[in-house]
């Protein structure tokens, strides 16, 4: 799909799918065009060029309805009473007043939140706040979930909180899409990726794959003998063990063999699979 903004190309020839079930990062320098894409697959903004799918058809109100979405730019009422704002929220999702008071205090539960229901969220902290938006997304069990920067504000034990809520929805077949700069989340979490830049898909596919496509052909290897003594050009790795850079002609297997056919002693011996943080740097230069 293609989105123009007046004189600015938002979104150049795009073309991806979710697949039901699994968790889909969305990821992208700031200003790469991820939220326009999101809106424009919930109907909130047009393609100029392209078809959008939601649920297999055009997006719909019901297919909306079977969709929760967690903006980057948060929006809460903040003289509500806790409680009373996810109750409300779960209402215009269709759930009748008990349900949605009921899905309410399930997720105060859920959350670590319950004791502070009647308080009102101007007097909840960052991390509390984004708790209960996060809560009023998940609280009528989307089929579809699409989160922007979910972990912004959390401590490290919200953010495991956070995590473990996403991957209990894939495991229970809900779709999640996560659009997130925490490359370590990307990795622990998602099955498959999209990277955006300026606009244009630069990256798309299994994350396995893409991190083993923009690898080195390097080993780390820890042994208690003398690489450099029998000839192997070695670096010190801040691990422990050595780094070699093998010929692009070897693979990390046919090296290993050939370390142990020549009687080498090895400990432990890993080939170096690059993080996504390396290869987003790589691929956006920062976002220049």
């Amino acid at each position: 799909m293609t989105k123009r903004f007046g004189q600015h190309t938002a979104l150049e020839g795009v073309s991806l799918e979710v697949v039901e079930g699994e968790v889909f990062g969305l990821l992208g320098p700031n200003g790469a065009g991820k939220t326009t894409l999101i809106r424009i697959g919930l109907d909130i903004l047009r393609a100029d060029e392209g078809e959008v799918a939601l649920f297999g058809a055009a997006p719909s109100p019901e297919a909306l309805d079977r969709t929760a979405y967690l903006p980057e730019e948060r929006g809460v009422y903040r003289h509500a009473k806790v409680r009373s704002l996810l109750t409300y929220l779960g209402r215009l999702k269709g759930l009748k007043r008990v349900a949605a008071r009921a899905a309410a205090d399930h997720w105060l539960e859920r959350i670590g939140m319950g004791h502070v229901a009647e308080q009102r969220i101007e007097s909840l902290s960052k991390g509390m706040t984004q708790k209960v938006q996060i809560a009023a997304c998940l609280m009528t069990e989307p089929e579809l979930c699409i989160l922007d920067e979910p972990f912004s504000g959390l401590d490290p034990i919200n953010v495991a909180l956070v995590t473990d809520l996403i991957e209990e929805r894939r495991r229970s077949g809900r779709t999640t899409v996560l659009s997130t700069h925490m490359m370590h989340q990307v990795e622990a979490l998602c099955d498959r990726v999209a990277l955006i830049h300026r606009g244009t898909l630069v990256v798309y596919g299994r994350l396995d794959e893409i991190r083993r496509r923009y690898s080195p052909n390097d080993v780390i290897i820890w042994t208690g003998e003398d690489l450099a003594a029998l000839g192997v050009q070695a670096t010190p790795h801040k691990a422990g063990g050595w780094r070699v850079e093998l010929p692009p002609s070897a693979t990390p297997a046919g090296y290993l063999h050939e370390l142990v056919r020549n009687g080498v002693s090895i400990e432990r011996y890993e080939p170096v699979v690059a993080r996504m943080d390396e290869i987003f740097v790589d691929l956006v230069g920062g976002g220049r």
